[in-house]
């Protein structure tokens, strides 16, 4: 159970989300405007702030700037009634978790509240001055017995000793932050802080200041001095996860970063040194990106001194069983469930399907499977009707070059200008539902709508609008 606080000047509101959240099991602590929200705040200790962005007297931007200024660090979650990107960004330059737009459905905000508390004890976890734990052992713990796992487990024990970058590069959601996790926890610098951040999460703009800090004045927002998670993470491990979507200008100054273990908060004139080990992640094929010019080679080189290619669950399929397994232990026990068990009929399903989204699409799949089973049996009908269904990716098409030669360019823009189409209809428009089709993020995306002229044919509500 956490405590959250909502803070907004339309009661309905407050009331909404207090029995929403209620049910949820946290304690929830209400006010009707910026100042009582910020004395809530300073008197009682709050795990989350829930607050409405217009509201008369001290609007949601100034609450937010007061208990930072206060010296507070719980994840603060913005709502308003209005889309204004301008108030948007200035609430993320101050440091907001998220934004978003009424009205918005109760399901949307429950699973980004998740999202932040894990975030912020993840957060907690980098503190110096505690030693590292682990929340969910059963969820953060490698798990597999196949060949491609044991040659994994060698791997990370030896270079876990040493201190040189390493890229891990694989397919979205198998695993590449839990490998570079436990790499961390098992080297020496296991009691420094492990701080991860998704360069293809955060907007262009800010991804600098995230990095690496800025200085009181450096842009409209920056009310004070902020430490980079470059700098935070001082002794112990950064993760760039997404390193590949990293803005050409930015990878120049990761590079000279890693050449010296200097930078400049934005702003700044200050060389800073720290020393921390640099562990990056992508989901792209890097020789092919350096091809076409969105990743520079000699960063890869720096980031790339060890490789570590996290196989496809469908390349895995013998630890399909051990991870459902686990999976469903893990998510009965939090339901607080008795133990249960994966019928026959449905473990074969399990072991069939293609999973395009790999381990964290069994997860996921495992959740709802304990959501929906009325007995203490997992059986086919408490699967998602994809899973159920045999794929194409489940029976790849068999490609061949016919005698008179191909243009393989051709060949491969068509197959994704189309996947791109077909994400798109499935998704009824909306581009970061396709994106999520497809196993890329947003920005991979807009880039490649905009490359074959879809962008036209779009909308995207649930981007553009929040």
């Amino acid at each position: 159970m956490s405590r959250i606080l909502v803070v907004d000047d339309e009661a309905a509101m407050r009331d909404l989300l207090r029995i929403v959240l209620e049910k949820e099991r946290h304690e929830v602590l209400t006010a009707n405007d910026g100042m009582t929200g910020l004395s809530l705040a300073a008197s009682r200790d709050v795990d989350l702030v829930i607050s409405d962005i217009k509201m008369p007297g001290l609007d949601g931007v100034g609450l937010l700037a007061g208990l930072r200024q206060q010296g507070r660090t719980m994840p603060v979650i913005m709502i308003t009634a209005y889309a204004d990107s301008e108030s948007a960004i200035q609430a993320m330059k101050q440091g907001a978790y998220d934004y978003l737009t009424k009205p918005f459905k109760m399901d949307e905000i429950k699973l980004v509240i998740r999202r932040a508390l894990k975030e912020a004890a993840r957060q907690a976890e980098t503190e110096p001055t505690a030693p590292p734990q682990v929340e969910e052992p059963a969820l953060r713990s490698i798990i597999g017995r196949g060949p491609r796992m044991v040659e994994l487990y060698k791997l990370i024990s030896r270079v876990a000793l040493v201190d040189s970058s390493i890229l891990i590069t694989g397919e979205s959601g198998t695993g590449k932050e839990l490998v570079a996790r436990t790499i961390h926890y098992n080297s020496p610098r296991a009691d420094k802080p492990f701080v991860a951040i998704n360069c293809g999460a955060i907007p262009e703009e800010l991804l600098e200041s995230e990095l690496f800090g800025h200085v009181k004045g450096s842009f409209t927002g920056a009310i004070a001095h902020k430490a980079g998670l470059v700098e935070v993470a001082g002794g112990g491990t950064v993760f760039l996860d997404e390193v590949a979507e990293m803005s050409p200008g930015l990878q120049v100054k990761l590079l000279r970063f890693l050449q010296d273990h200097r930078f400049r908060r934005v702003g700044g004139t200050e060389d800073i040194e720290v020393d921390i080990r640099t562990i990056a992640a992508t989901n792209k094929d890097p020789i092919q990106i350096i091809r076409t010019g969105a990743f520079r080679e000699d960063l890869y080189y720096r980031l790339n001194v060890i490789s570590i290619e996290m196989p496809p669950l469908r390349e895995r399929r013998e630890d399909i069983p051990l991870l459902a397994a686990n999976f469903l232990s893990v998510f009965a026990a939090r339901a607080g469930r008795n133990a249960m068990r994966i019928a026959p009929d449905a473990m074969e399903i399990l072991t069939a399907h293609a999973w395009p989204g790999n381990v964290r699409e069994l997860e996921n799949v495992m959740e709802r499977a304990v959501a929906l089973a009325v007995t203490d049996e997992v059986h086919p009908e408490n699967l998602p009707p994809n899973v159920m269904q045999p794929t194409a990716a489940s029976h790849p098409q068999t490609w061949e070059v016919p005698p008179e030669g191909l243009n393989l360019e051709e060949v491969i823009a068509q197959i994704e200008q189309a996947l791109l189409k077909d994400a798109l209809a499935k998704a009824d428009g909306v581009q970061t539902r396709a994106a999520q089709l497809l196993g890329i993020n947003f920005r991979s995306f807009r880039y490649r709508a905009r490359k074959y002229g879809l962008d036209r044919q779009v909308r995207d509500r649930d981007h553009g609008a929040a």
